[in-house]
């Protein structure tokens, strides 16, 4: 195995067991764990959000930082917290304190994500695609064992103490692979001119370049309705009737078709280029929302579930990759940073703007095809843009 596949193995293997700390550490116990603390209404609100704040707030610079002073230190950063918070969980004894945590654990995430993807675009510049959709499908895995290990640790021993310590020994586990993946790597980044630069002049660089704020506002756009519909299609189901068992099956057989697709998706885009894998991605995961709120059959719902878990992928293969591909005057820290803020925001924006509109007259309805929409816009917005580049170029 070459130097560069073992640093990126090594580096899924991190992703994947950080990710499984993180995820453990709010699926299922969080929301559980507030409301024994007396939490109810916006407080549970604010908790469930709290640790999405870091993201908006600290990508963009940690992805800055490591362009100035190298991957290495600003991995460590991450390490830290991956290791430090869950243990902080053991001493909450108020909602507040709950929050405060939580916000403190969103960091580690914030800085984890945007620098790795900044390594795996620094090291695989020609099939960069395939490479970051492979590395998000391990940190898929580690998201997908987290609940079940969460909850069953909850069933057998019912205590929250002890499925946060499970949490922290993943927390310390992640340090170690960090550790053994940046052993060699050292503090040397880039000495190319534009990682000297000031993170302000790289992002008035990036927020010039239009097709990069198109591309980009395409990723928040999936991501909003990813938030929103991964929430939402379990309450939609249940309103229609549908029993645990099945929507267990729409949930997870969703969740698989991103894992086992994501990595395909990324080759296509490296081999056949980023924009009409984009648009068919755009357009299916519209359609799929769409026709969403027509049925109540398990089978249709199924089948559509499936449907937007290929077109989220089919997007975010290559989302990241083509904003990587345009921002050719800013680092890649720079770059992976602004996009996994923009992420964060729609991400963020998703459920909340959903939520508000199932609680009006046009309920389920509405709030699916708001998604949908949304999706079909920006494809007709990004459509147009790049098809004018082209005819520019």
């Amino acid at each position: 195995m070459t130097s560069e596949n073992r640093f990126f193995y090594s580096l899924c293997i991190a992703g994947s067991l950080a990710i499984l700390s993180s995820t453990m550490s709010k699926n299922p116990v969080l929301p559980l764990l507030a409301t024994s603390l007396g939490a109810e209404g916006a407080v549970l609100g604010l908790i469930a959000s709290s640790s999405t704040i870091p993201g908006i707030l600290v990508s963009l610079p940690a992805g800055s930082l490591s362009d100035l002073i190298g991957k290495k230190k600003v991995m460590w950063a991450a390490a830290f917290v991956f290791t430090t918070a869950p243990f902080l969980y053991l001493f909450i004894t108020s909602p507040v304190q709950l929050m405060l945590v939580r916000f403190y654990h969103g960091f580690a995430t914030a800085i984890f994500g945007p620098v790795a993807n900044s390594a795996i675009v620094d090291k695989f510049p020609k099939n960069k695609a395939e490479r970051l959709s492979l590395f998000s499908s391990f940190t898929i895995v580690g998201r997908s064992i987290a609940p079940f290990l969460g909850g069953s640790i909850l069933i057998l021993t019912s205590g929250f103490h002890e499925v946060y310590w499970v949490v922290g020994a993943f927390g310390l586990s992640a340090l170690i692979a960090i550790q053994v993946v940046f052993r060699r790597e050292g503090t040397a980044p880039s000495p190319s001119t534009r990682n000297r630069e000031s993170a302000f002049s790289q992002i008035r660089g990036i927020l010039g370049k239009r097709l990069i704020v198109i591309a980009s506002s395409v990723e928040a756009t999936q991501y909003l309705t990813y938030g929103a519909f991964e929430f939402f299609l379990i309450s939609y189901a249940k309103d229609v009737g549908l029993d645990l068992t099945s929507i267990t099956l729409i949930s997870g057989c969703q969740l698989l078709s991103v894992l086992i697709s994501k990595p395909v998706m990324g080759g296509l885009s490296d081999r056949y280029g980023r924009t009409k894998i984009i648009l068919t991605g755009l357009v299916a995961g519209g359609a799929s929302l769409l026709l969403v709120p027509l049925t109540g059959s398990f089978w249709v719902i199924l089948a559509l579930a499936i449907m937007y878990g290929l077109g989220f992928s089919t997007v975010t293969s290559s989302t990241t990759a083509l904003v990587s591909d345009l921002a050719t005057k800013s680092g890649s820290g720079s770059t992976m940073g602004f996009l996994s803020t923009i992420m964060d925001v729609g991400q963020a924006t998703g459920p909340i703007v959903t939520g508000l509109i199932i609680g009006t007259a046009l309920r389920y309805f509405g709030a699916f095809w708001f998604l949908g929409l949304s999706l079909i816009v920006v494809a007709l917005i990004f459509a147009w843009s790049f098809s004018l580049h082209s005819k520019d170029g």
